[in-house]
């Protein structure tokens, strides 16, 4: 059976359809979809795009995609390359741009998270103000690939009455909904009436019920994957409610369907959007042509937190996605739990292996094992056949063995060496691989194991000292407590922003690594012959990290119901645990391009004492330094106050002063100075208290605060300092890395000084 992992899986045919897409409608050959972006949702934007719609539907009556009329204004539409120019130019259009097509971020953690920290958690703090109600239950959306109801990680017994601001709606899919589901909507592409596929939120890929259930499931005892990760599997806030939204099909997820999920969802009256997908690294928008960003934007007007997956294209620098400053964006760490499958050598030689395996070829090392380089084609090269690549490997060498190969020429995937191997008769993979170091995939009943480049010459050695080599690979077991953890996964997207250098992205990192949830029923892709399907699953992803902080943002909104987006967001990047020490996972020490503020805390976080509150008009001021201009932001924003307008000479530049959490600074040369000023709101709710000051600087760069003590006198009242960055070299050769940190609550604020042009 072929192993299973989401992320690889789904890239492939995501990418050639974001291409597709993209390409076609620049050529302009044929009709296409475009997204008619007109604003915000207002009385004067509902009449011109009534009226700009109407002229749309006179010239073709199937135009219509999606209308958006609820917090956002505008539509989708079947238009010509011409017909979407000649609307591009109307008064109050803000853009019109190809409709997308984006991937999903897939490729034991509440636990870790809980006892990782130096607190407790307290599920009922006291000691801060505004908690106004332990009782107000959180509703949490989820765009993604629909929900399996029927799993007991959502269960609506004894949940109460669903909350009575609820507008939501469950459709014609009255039985998804159950007290803990209580809306669930469907949006299929502008293609699939024509396939038939069936118009539902049910979950036919996994992906969605997974999220969901990390994010808000109830407690399940005795959850596992085959009796692998076994324990009580439960959500981050498993009181609150779920609202799915599916836009995504097994094609990848529209960006027209995910704007009309956002405009839903901002009627129906969710308190925190999760969106686990995104555009690959390669195909970055402005923010007025994404349908993520937009949607975001009037989301966070409406007062919903929106939190989004980083994406899986690390661990290259600037690949981070979904970096609009409105948006919480999320890495992916590991946990401290490992998936071992371990190769024996004759001699009983033990070389440590990892994946998710249920091979059954014995314990004993009886089976021939040859080097995928000893069975090359004549026609083939060392380099392929090393690599087992398709058709590079002698099958009669093959057949009854355990072929050793390497992955060092990134011209074939995993799968494809492991179906190369099997289709010649081999019986187990023993893979050197550094880069996928920490993440065990699954690969079923077939015996795959991946190993160290720095082990395989342990079994390279074997093989040139013996003339009849034998091996076996031990089905996996679970080494719990695994150190060193957390690290930054691989596969997680690394900063700093490619859009915008001067806001530090990622913003904070969570548990996205063989991260155990509920999966869809009857997948016959994960259930192993002769055993019935599993209601648990092993995947990994920043789609994984993203609900993380979903159910963590959640739990905060539960607490502090009157707490805007950016408080929470700052509460959970301000407090978040320090990696500064953690290391990448091929060993390199991290850095906050790849891990932000730090890895979440479940307990901190809910009680931070301060706040950095992110206003309208840092938002709008960025949109100005961006190149928008005040007309243009007039109809973006319900909320512009009156006579805005945007700062005289706006630049990139003046964007590290809007009052974000974390620091970015780019391109400070020479011996100049940046001077960067910071508000933050006290929200300790008893008044009177003093914060310190700790500088944490690395060599090349003086940091001067003023002042250096925050004296509070009331509650929410908002103390501001300014923060100086003097480089002590001519040049700096590397982006250098801190924190500002105020000490009574520990509220840290990291920093990015970025020297290259």
């Amino acid at each position: 059976m072929k192993s299973y992992s989401i992320s690889y899986i789904l890239f492939p045919i995501l990418l050639v359809a974001f291409l597709v897409e993209s390409e076609g409608a620049a050529e302009g050959e044929k009709d296409g979809v475009y997204i008619v972006y007109m604003g915000a949702a207002t009385g004067s934007s509902k009449n011109g795009h009534a009226q700009l719609l109407s002229s749309v539907l006179k010239r073709r009556k199937n135009a219509l995609v999606q209308s958006y009329e609820h917090g956002i204004s505008g539509f989708a539409a079947r238009l010509s390359a011409a017909e979407a120019q000649s609307i591009a130019k109307n008064p109050g259009v803000v853009s019109v741009f190809p409709d997308p097509v984006y991937q999903l971020h897939t490729t034991r953690s509440w636990d870790f998270l809980k006892y990782g920290t130096d607190i407790v958690i307290d599920s009922r703090p006291h000691s801060d103000s505004n908690s106004s109600s332990a009782e107000y239950v959180s509703i949490i959306g989820i765009l993604d690939t629909g929900i399996s109801p029927e799993s007991e990680s959502f269960s609506g017994q004894d949940l109460g009455p669903i909350p009575s601001r609820w507008n939501g709606t469950c459709g014609d899919a009255h039985d998804f909904c159950n007290g803990k589901i209580i809306g669930a909507r469907s949006y299929n592409s502008p293609d699939d009436d024509d396939e038939g596929l069936d118009n539902a939120p049910r979950d036919t890929i996994g992906h969605g019920t997974h999220v969901a259930s990390t994010a808000a499931g109830t407690m399940v005892t005795d959850a596992s994957y085959y009796g692998l990760a076994t324990g009580n599997a439960k959500g981050g806030s498993p009181l609150s409610r779920i609202a799915m939204y599916r836009v995504c099909t097994r094609y990848g997820c529209q960006g027209s369907s995910i704007l009309a999920a956002f405009s839903d969802a901002i009627k129906d009256g969710v308190d925190i959007l999760s969106l686990s997908l995104g555009s690959p690294a390669s195909y970055m928008f402005d923010y007025k042509e994404d349908p993520i960003a937009i949607g975001a934007f009037h989301a966070v007007e409406n007062g919903i937190t929106v939190v989004c997956s980083g994406g899986n294209d690390g661990p290259s620098e600037e690949t981070i996605t979904n970096v609009a400053p409105w948006i919480l964006t999320v890495a992916a760490t590991t946990i401290d739990r490992k998936f071992e499958s371990n190769v024996v050598l004759q001699g009983k030689k033990v070389v440590k292996g990892e994946a998710i395996n249920f091979a059954d070829i014995g314990t004993s090392p009886i089976h021939p094992l040859i080097y995928g380089k000893s069975a090359k084609k004549t026609d083939a090269t060392e380099s392929e056949a090393r690599n087992c690549n398709p058709d590079s490997m002698d099958g009669e060498m093959i057949k009854g063995k355990i072929v050793l190969c390497e992955n060092d020429d990134n011209s074939n995937t995993i799968h494809d060496k492991e179906d190369e191997v099997q289709s010649l008769g081999g019986i187990g993979l023993v893979l050197v691989d550094d880069r996928t170091s920490g993440v065990a995939s699954n690969y079923n009943e077939f015996p795959l194991t991946v190993i160290s480049s720095k082990d395989a010459p342990a079994i390279l050695s074997y093989l040139n000292s013996t003339e009849n080599p034998v091996a076996t690979i031990l089905p996996s077991t679970v080494v719990s407590q695994y150190k060193p953890a957390p690290t930054v996964a691989y596969f997680s997207s690394r900063g700093p922003s490619s859009l915008s250098r001067n806001i530090l992205k990622p913003d904070i990192a969570a548990p996205g690594v063989d991260i155990l949830a509920a999966w869809m029923a009857n997948d016959t892709e994960v259930t192993l012959k002769g055993k019935e399907s599993p209601k648990f699953n092993i995947i990994s992803g920043t789609s994984m990290s993203c609900p993380h902080v979903s159910g963590m943002a959640a739990v905060i909104k539960s607490q502090y119901p009157s707490w805007s987006p950016s408080a929470i967001k700052s509460a959970i990047m301000s407090t978040g645990k320090d990696l500064g020490q953690a290391k990448q996972n091929q060993g390199a020490i991290a850095t906050a391009y790849d891990y932000g503020a730090g890895e979440i805390s479940t307990s901190e976080a809910l009680h931070p004492g301060l706040v950095y509150e992110t206003t309208t008009i840092d938002y709008l001021n960025f949109l100005c330094c961006h190149g928008y201009n005040t007309s243009t932001i007039e109809v973006i924003s319900k909320n512009v106050p009156h006579g805005f307008a945007c700062p005289k000479e706006s630049s990139v530049d003046m964007i590290s002063n809007i009052n974000y959490p974390s620091i970015a600074v780019f391109n400070l040369t020479g011996k100049q100075s940046k001077s960067i000023t910071r508000t933050l709101t006290n929200i300790a709710g008893d008044g009177n208290s003093t914060y310190s000051l700790t500088i944490e600087a690395t060599s090349g760069l003086t940091i001067t605060v003023s002042p250096t003590s925050l004296q509070f006198t009331k509650n929410s009242q908002k103390l501001s300092y300014q923060v100086t960055f003097t480089p002590t070299v001519p040049t700096l050769l590397k982006d250098v890395f801190g924190s500002i940190i105020w000490t009574n609550k520990k509220i840290q604020s990291p920093h990015s000084i970025c020297c290259k042009q």
